[in-house]
């Protein structure tokens, strides 16, 4: 039997990028094993970024597909690897279903949905003990049941600065200062600051020499067109242009990131990016961004975390002033403050 490791991945984009955190403790407990990460094929680019990973397997089903036989045939093709151990993150039954068909002799996870079998080496999970994720995802590397919450390392890839030079010459972008604004936020618009918020922080740049790039995927594309309009010009929309790792090098490379508590802004933090972070419906004391050089904009209002998807008052001039009372004017002055703009 190898010393080697297998991580069932996260299906979340954020998660990923926090689960960096368990891979660099498992690398300091475990410096002879190899760490291969069984997770979903968009994440493949973003797991090559981690220096702590020998490998990416790419899980091949759709996010919530079942397909029992199709996972049992995965397991069983990974046993000639003989892993010693696998930790499964996510707390679904199925994800359990890959490393009991591989005979891997050591599987690790919460118990969560009955995987009693599945996993042979469950571990209760103490929501007060462990608040964070990446909390919750360090613990998994000890041994038994944990008596305090551990320190969790910083996530931080591997940022290739000649590959943003070149992703600004494809894009159009010119070789001047510039913030990357990430709009969007793929769990709900409870999560997201107003559009017009984005605009007019775009056009408060501009007027100090700052251009501002719109980042995100092909389905927020109306949204950063909107922001784009509204702004002037001052921003230029990047949405359905770029990958996930091209936002590794993009981020790294502007002077800072302003962006709603989503995956894109995990993923600015373990860039290296200095981050402002905006949050409504959720909490930075559950999903902080993993860095030191971030400011995070929080009213902490009586409703706050409602963890919804969508604002559930019901008074118009009442919803989502979690988000909406957070100034533009707000955020250009942590700006001045973190990045000197």
């Amino acid at each position: 039997m190898s010393s080697d490791l297998l991580i069932v991945g996260p299906a979340w984009v954020g998660d990923m990028v926090m689960a960096q955190s368990l891979f660099i403790r498992l690398r300091q407990l475990h410096p002879e094993a190899a760490i291969d990460v069984l997770a979903p094929g968009w994440s493949l680019p973003i797991i090559e970024r981690m220096p702590e990973i020998r490998a990416g397997i790419e899980l091949p089903f759709a996010h919530g597909e079942f397909d029992f036989g199709g996972r049992r045939r995965l397991g069983r093709s990974l046993r000639e690897r003989g892993y010693r151990q696998a930790i499964v993150l996510p707390n679904s039954w199925k994800s359990a279903v890959v490393p009991f068909f591989a005979g891997i002799p050591r599987r690790t996870g919460y118990a969560r949905e009955l995987r009693y079998g599945l996993l042979n080496d469950l571990r209760r999970l103490d929501k007060a003990l462990l608040k964070t994720t990446p909390q919750r995802f360090v613990a998994l590397a000890g041994d038994g049941r944990a008596t305090v919450a551990p320190e969790v390392p910083q996530p931080r890839f591997r940022a290739d600065a000649a590959r943003a030079g070149e992703l600004r010459e494809r894009l159009g972008l010119d070789s001047g200062p510039a913030v990357a604004l990430m709009p969007g936020a793929e769990y709900g618009p409870a999560k997201q600051w107003p559009a017009a918020h984005y605009a007019s922080l775009a056009a408060g740049l501009a007027r100090r020499g700052v251009r501002s790039w719109i980042i995100g995927s092909k389905k927020e594309q109306a949204l950063g067109d909107g922001i784009a309009r509204a702004s002037k010009g001052a921003a230029i929309n990047l949405c359905g242009k770029t990958s996930l790792v091209d936002v590794v090098d993009l981020a790294a490379d502007a002077r800072a990131v302003v962006c709603n508590d989503s995956g894109p802004m995990h993923i600015a933090a373990a860039a290296g990016a200095r981050v402002v972070a905006i949050y409504g419906s959720s909490t930075p004391d559950h999903t902080p961004p993993m860095t030191e050089t971030r400011v995070i904009h929080y009213r902490r209002l009586a409703c706050s975390p409602c963890f919804e998807r969508q604002c559930p008052l019901k008074e118009p001039a009442e919803q989502l002033d979690c988000l909406k009372g957070i100034h533009p004017d707000a955020i250009l002055a942590s700006l001045k403050v973190l990045a000197d703009l």
